[in-house]
């Protein structure tokens, strides 16, 4: 689960939790709210720890070997032709 959609799932979950005034039977509207803002939580959380562990594991990668080149070239006129 994204980031993104943690967010949504925390503002629709805020919505039935808060803001809807409506009853089905044998469904609690704000439980479910309830239900959908732990989860876009816990998912907010696992993206998070994502995100911070692969930015440490590029951190730790050792630096790339250093090459260098060198071309030397004669020059026509020293060799003798």
């Amino acid at each position: 689960m994204t980031i993104g959609g943690s967010i949504a799932l925390l503002i629709i979950g805020a919505i039935l939790a808060y803001a809807v005034n409506y009853d089905i039977s044998g469904i609690d509207i704000r439980l479910v709210g309830v239900i959908l803002m732990v989860g876009g939580l816990v998912g907010l959380v696992v993206g998070i720890v994502r995100i911070a562990s692969a930015r440490r594991a590029v951190d730790r990668r050792p630096p790339p070997p250093v090459v260098r080149e060198e071309h030397y070239y004669e020059d026509e006129y020293r060799r003798g032709y």
